[in-house]
């Protein structure tokens, strides 16, 4: 159990809205664990304390903690629900949407179907960079309309609609903000400085009849774009006055090392000490080969590092600015480079991709029934390409897309006259590569037949659904002991064959999205720096990209931490910096070019050398 000080038995104690604030590993989500432990013997037969917060990795973080704390008591973990803010809002839309015009049946449109559903409006304006603000303008404008469609006429709701949604039914309804708060009478609310203008709508809202628990570092605020404020504290302190505490840059997660203080002093842009326990700093050579290599030796480096110190379910994160970089990561680690082998890891992907490709694989699992089947089999090769560049589909996926509905429909044309098919046409090898996979001898073991159509569909000689089966290299549903793998092999078992298999792995997805399993993370996990907000390792590879240079001149520089590695608004990129650094627990390595190093560490050490200069010189720095 944990030891309480003075300041944490006055929070444990307080009974109305309190706002905790604090550095990363400040302990701030274990003392609300406590808090809420404290809180259920103040609870009614039927009521729950709420916590809430924005990923599923620390959804399953806390949960982890509070079985820790509560030595898993299970009345005490009945009574308090951790949560996302999709899911909470997700059960509020089902339950009482029809109060705002939803209809009573209603699905998640996820969203590689959202993608899929925009792309008419997308092909029509092209590429986003060539767009005027007007016509960006036109163009969100068009795509609101559409999902504001689906979702009230078709029932399919996207998670963008979520908040506000929510806001219009609990701003509406005082019965149901009633409702609501006498089953969560306490809700405490993670990463708070974060939360979006409908979120934070939705929670001015209930903390009318609900106390409200904030978490909060105004310092770790690196979700600006996706509609967070920072004068978010500063609202809930006016709406609500809550009892404030300030856990400052106390660390637990890094304990005995600086990687807190480092993280802290690249934020305020000076360097305070010329050695940091626990950071590491590799410059590498700015080309592909070199930088590859530099990561793959340093990141088997780090490897053997915590297998001799023995730390169990390690895991090792390597954290990069933008999602192509991942990409390009994950293909080198799979590669075998020199005498350094392959590198087995996961790489936290945008999904969209992976998922049209799995429900094109599913599609072929089921027994099928001749041409009509082959047709719906195009059509989800056909909404792969729509939607698998997700918010910004580029033009090469939308002309496959449109090209291979053109084909199929010449295919169907010349079928219904007897002729053959043209010997150029796409459909040729498509119609192979199916016709491939139809004929293999299934098992019943779903891991053993997903990859032996997997294997067609790269052997094939098809490059769109070679496309395909390396997207489908990023699926992680179908390990031992998973629920896609059990519900595939409960089809079999009942039918003889994979009959449902396209509606269990769809479903599968959108379980997985709610879902709040406490299956730790471990091993080498490859992600962008955005998605690591939240998550502690053991230890942290933060990788960016180098500049490409022509007869000495730089003519790009992609994929860095700061864009373009140049000096100017620095605050976003230095937020998102110092959570990538913070998330460590022993030791943070930090890799950038020698002939272009990072640009916030540049500035740094100036400022660091200007402030020692001064002091040398007698000059006042205070």
């Amino acid at each position: 159990m944990l030891e309480l000080c003075d300041e944490r038995k006055t929070i444990v104690s307080h009974t109305g809205h309190l706002l905790i604030k604090g550095g990363p590993g400040s302990g701030k989500t274990t003392i609300s664990i406590v808090k809420a432990e404290s809180l259920v013997a103040t609870l009614k037969p039927g009521q729950q304390v709420l916590f809430l917060s924005f990923a599923r990795a620390t959804v399953a973080r806390v949960i982890e903690a509070l079985a820790e704390q509560t030595k898993d008591n299970k009345e005490v973990r009945r009574r308090i629900e951790i949560d996302t803010y999709h899911a909470f809002f997700w059960r509020l839309l089902k339950t009482h949407g029809y109060l705002i015009g939803l209809p009573r049946r209603m699905t998640i449109l996820t969203p590689p179907e959202r993608a899929i559903a925009l792309t008419p409006i997308r092909h029509t304006y092209g590429s986003a960079r060539k767009l005027t603000d007007t016509q960006k303008a036109e163009k969100l404008g068009k795509e609101e309309a559409e999902l504001s469609r689906l979702a009230f006429q078709e029932g399919k709701v996207c998670f963008d609609l979520f908040s506000e949604l929510v806001v219009e039914l609990v701003s509406k309804s005082e019965k149901l903000r009633k409702l609501v708060s006498t089953r969560y009478p306490i809700i405490i609310l993670d990463e708070f400085q974060d939360t979006s203008a409908g979120q934070w709508a939705v929670m001015e809202n209930l903390g009318s009849g609900s106390t409200l628990i904030a978490l909060a570092d105004e310092e770790q605020r690196i979700y600006d774009f996706a509609g967070a404020d920072p004068e978010r504290l500063n609202h809930f302190k006016q709406k609500f006055d809550p009892k404030e505490f300030n856990f400052g840059s106390a660390n637990y997660r890094s304990n005995g090392t600086d990687i807190a203080r480092f993280g802290n002093d690249v934020l305020a842009g000076k360097f305070s000490m010329n050695k940091y326990a626990g950071i590491g700093l590799v410059k590498f050579a700015g080309n592909p080969n070199q930088a590859m290599a530099a990561l793959k030796g340093q990141t088997l480096q780090t490897i053997e590092r915590l297998r001799k110190a023995k730390v169990k379910d390690w895991a090792l994160a390597i954290l990069v600015p933008t999602k192509q970089l991942m990409r390009e990561v994950s293909d080198a680690l799979r590669e075998t480079q020199g005498t350094m082998p392959p590198v087995e890891h996961n790489a936290a992907i945008d999904m969209e991709g992976a998922i049209l490709a799995a429900e094109l694989i599913a599609f072929l699992l089921q027994p099928h029934q001749g041409e009509a089947d082959f047709a719906q089999f195009v059509g989800l090769l056909s909404n792969f390409f729509r939607g698998k560049g997700g918010d910004d589909p580029s033009a090469s996926d939308i002309g496959e897309a449109l090209a291979i509905e053109k084909a199929l429909q010449k295919a169907v044309e010349c079928l219904q006259k007897g002729k053959p098919l043209p010997n150029n046409s796409i459909i040729r090898l498509m119609k192979e590569g199916c016709n491939q996979c139809v004929a293999l001898a299934l098992t019943g073991n779903p891991g053993v037949d997903w990859l032996a159509i997997r294997k067609v569909l790269g052997d094939c000689g098809c490059k769109r659904l070679a496309q395909v089966a390396e997207e489908a290299r990023n699926v992680r549903l179908l390990d031992k002991g998973t629920q896609l793998r059990e519900n595939l092999s409960l089809d079999w078992r009942t039918n003889g064959a994979y009959k449902n298999a396209l509606e269990i792995v769809r479903q599968a997805f959108v379980q997985e999205h709610f879902s709040t399993s406490v299956r730790k993370q471990s091993g080498v996990i490859v992600m962008n720096m955005h998605k690591a907000k939240g998550k502690q390792f053991d230890e942290v590879i933060i990788f960016e990209g180098w500049p490409r240079r022509v007869r000495g001149q730089i003519v790009g520089n992609p994929h860095r931490i700061v864009r373009g590695n140049m000096d100017g608004d620095l605050t976003h990129a230095t937020y998102n910096f110092r959570v990538s650094v913070t998330r460590a627990r022993s030791r943070t390595t930090i890799m950038t070019p020698e002939n272009d190093p990072c640009i916030l560490l540049v500035l740094a050490s100036r400022a660091t050398k200007a402030v020692a200069a001064q002091a040398e010189n007698g000059t006042d720095t205070a």
